[in-house]
């Protein structure tokens, strides 16, 4: 859910080339001689923070706490890869104490924030170590898929579908936000501490769910579930690459259904913000079912539950009915 900035005094804006930069743990802190951090806040006395999308919005929510205001670049329901960021969003960038992104996913949201003369750019990206993922993801990579949605290097940039990358991301966080609110760094600190703790437990509760199940292959429309399956030991056969828009080839297609028979697999996953109409003809002309494994890339009415913890719950039981957990 987008919350609404509050009014705040407009303030003289500083260009990049009057401002001195530093980089701290992955995060580039850009100050401006003579200011302060409180300087900065909104006329609630609230951080301004900016969130590419839904999974930094969350993030930059739990940790800043009553202390910030968040606002999300990405609308629900809209996918979050076509964003082209507008001219009143760039004004907001302007506006805002800090920028929480992940690069590598949205490039107009990349060439948005590095343009802009915002204070705190917490990369996401940075904190946590990227991996290369094709259409089939847990064995190996597939060398010819199309990396278009990941970053420079090709990475996949789906890391929080991972709890325990998610958690590093988390704590990256956390410290940016305690560097550019230290009045409120012991309360940032604490709400990191219980974020990481929450997520433990949800790490620890996939690895039990999917220990032992009948299969481990799982069929989804494209590929946002690599860093998942490799973590709990399970192979995601995507139908299209990193693009979730991109469209089989029918050697793809006739490949997956031959694999689906041969491992067992009862389920095509699709997607919330994406067509099912893809998964829909592969499970049909397979005799397969057909589910959602939402990649949490935004929250609607037509998500399984109210936040990314919930969610991701579903996910886990999507799952665990789909492999026959024993």
């Amino acid at each position: 859910m987008n919350v609404r900035r509050s009014p705040r005094p407009s303030r003289r804006l500083i260009s990049t080339a009057a401002v001195a930069g530093t980089t701290v743990l992955g995060l580039t802190v850009l100050s401006a001689c003579g200011s302060s951090a409180a300087d900065g806040k909104n006329s609630d006395g609230k951080l301004d923070v900016v969130a590419s999308f839904y999974p930094m919005q969350y993030l930059a929510e739990q940790i800043g706490g009553d202390h910030v205001a968040v606002t999300n670049l990405t609308e629900p329901g809209k996918e979050p890869h076509d964003l082209e960021v507008s001219a009143q969003q760039r004004g907001q960038l302007e506006e805002a104490d800090v920028a929480v992104y992940l690069k590598g996913l949205q490039p107009s949201v990349d060439e948005a924030i590095s343009q802009s003369g915002i204070g705190t750019k917490v990369d996401a990206a940075s904190l946590t170590d990227l991996e290369k993922h094709g259409s089939e993801v847990g064995g190996h990579a597939d060398e010819h898929d199309d990396h278009e949605h990941g970053s420079e290097e090709g990475t996949d940039p789906h890391i929080w579908l991972d709890p325990v990358k998610y958690a590093e991301v988390a704590e990256g966080v956390g410290k940016a936000l305690e560097k550019a609110d230290p009045d409120h760094a012991a309360e940032y600190k604490k709400n990191t501490a219980d974020l990481v703790g929450r997520l433990d437990g949800l790490n620890k509760k996939y690895a039990a769910g999917l220990k032992d199940t009948d299969t481990k292959v799982f069929i989804t429309t494209h590929a946002a579930f690599g860093y998942l399956a490799e973590r709990y030991g399970l192979t995601e056969e995507a139908i299209s690459g990193l693009d979730p828009e991109s469209e089989p080839s029918a050697a793809r297609v006739k490949e997956l259904q031959k694999m689906a028979k041969a491992d067992g697999v009862s389920t095509v996953f699709y997607e919330t913000l994406v067509s099912d109409r893809t998964a829909k003809t592969l499970a049909g002309d397979t005799g397969l079912k057909t589910a959602v494994l939402d990649p949490i890339e935004g929250i609607t009415k037509k998500s399984q539950g109210d936040d990314y913890i919930a969610v991701m719950e579903s996910n886990l039981a999507a799952l665990q009915k789909a492999l026959g957990t024993k």
